[in-house]
């Protein structure tokens, strides 16, 4: 890990950049206000610590309410269970027997789950959990429409999910069901017409489990895009929601964009001036993730990115005053999960004041 970029007490002026800078109030705004939305359908938020890979803000989002964390890598689940987090699903498939014995030790100090599209996949967890002598939680993944993982819903489901809980070394731990695709469809009725059919077929598979003697404890997916969709809905049972604590530019451009404040910020500084009309930072896209577009800058609509680099942003002065040499700018992550991955440390600031280090503690668990 790189030396932290603050010091507590420190004005943000004095913070060295770039830095992964998170506003405090308007973060704990957000985890207050998915909270108080979840609430009243019912619906229970696994929170999905791929967006922010730290236990801290895992048990912040526990501490609300929180029934757990939700992550894409064994690296992150180990991460989070040494850090306290007790409740974790890997809302993905794992591949390699080497990943899938690190995940069956780890029910020793958590309760843990991990998704199967796959007679295949069923076959190495079970091996993996005789081997370390534990049970696991299996979690058969349906493809909803987002064409990536998932086997189809409906019989093709509910015969995997029976080879599940034949097994005398794992449980049978319900559905798992995210339309990723959908959470970045701009129009409000794209996205309700794809979260329906979603919900649709996770419903008609639940009912047909039922038929088949089997319950469905979880039925999981949902993203900041959707999430009041599948919580409305009546079938999702907990909400995987990430970038709500943060957000981001691209969710921005969504049409009724999410509820949520803009807390993530990568603090950037002026240093070149050189050509006219210009402004050049000493953050490029390996501190800022350029996978959904450049960043914009906060409360500088004048100020356009034209460009990155490795260690450069490249901005035109399009209206407004120049920044001057020097000068801290907050940039607004097009996509703030890999964002976060690029950094070491969070910066919380309150009142224009550094209060907290947090660390990045899963940053770069890919494995």
């Amino acid at each position: 890990m790189q030396p932290p970029p603050a010091e507590p007490g420190m004005r943000e002026e004095e913070v060295d950049t770039p830095a992964l800078l998170l506003d405090l109030d308007a973060f704990e705004h957000n985890l207050d206000r998915m909270a108080a939305l979840l609430e009243p359908t019912g619906a229970r938020l696994r929170a999905h610590a791929k967006t922010h890979k730290s236990p801290v803000i895992a048990r912040m989002q526990m501490a609300r309410g929180a029934v757990g964390q939700c992550v894409q890598k064994v690296a992150e689940a180990e991460v989070l269970a040494w850090g306290g987090v007790p409740d974790i699903l890997v809302s993905n498939e794992v591949a390699g027997a080497r990943k899938l014995a690190r995940l069956a030790a780890l029910t020793r100090i958590a309760r843990v789950a991990v998704c199967a599209d796959d007679p295949g996949q069923v076959a190495a967890v079970e091996a993996a959990a005789e081997a370390a002598g534990v049970r696991l939680d299996v979690l058969v993944e349906i493809d909803v429409g987002a064409g990536r993982c998932g086997v189809e819903p409906g019989p093709p489901a509910v015969a995997l999910a029976e080879r599940i809980a034949a097994s005398r070394h794992l449980r049978f731990g319900g559905l798992q069901a995210y339309h990723g695709s959908a959470q970045h469809r701009r129009a409000p009725a794209e996205r309700e017409g794809a979260i329906a059919a979603a919900a649709e077929g996770a419903r008609r598979t639940v009912e047909q489990l039922r038929q088949r003697g089997l319950e469905c404890p979880i039925v999981g997916g949902a993203g900041t895009g959707t999430f009041a969709l599948e919580a409305g809905s009546g079938v999702f049972t907990e909400i995987q929601a990430g970038s709500y604590a943060f957000m981001d530019a691209d969710y921005a451009r969504n049409e009724a964009p999410p509820p949520f404040r803009q807390s993530l910020f990568v603090l950037a500084t002026v240093m070149s001036r050189a050509v006219a009309g210009m402004a050049v930072v000493d953050a490029g896209h390996k501190a800022v993730a350029v996978d959904s577009g450049l960043p914009l800058v906060w409360g500088r609509p004048g100020l356009r990115c034209v460009g990155a680099s490795d260690e450069h942003g490249s901005f035109r002065v399009e209206d407004g005053e120049a920044p001057a040499l020097g000068e801290k700018l907050r940039l607004v992550p097009g996509h703030c999960d890999p964002t976060v991955d690029r950094h070491d440390w969070y910066v919380g600031v309150r009142n224009g004041r550094v209060e907290c280090l947090w660390p990045v503690a899963a940053r770069g668990a890919m494995f």
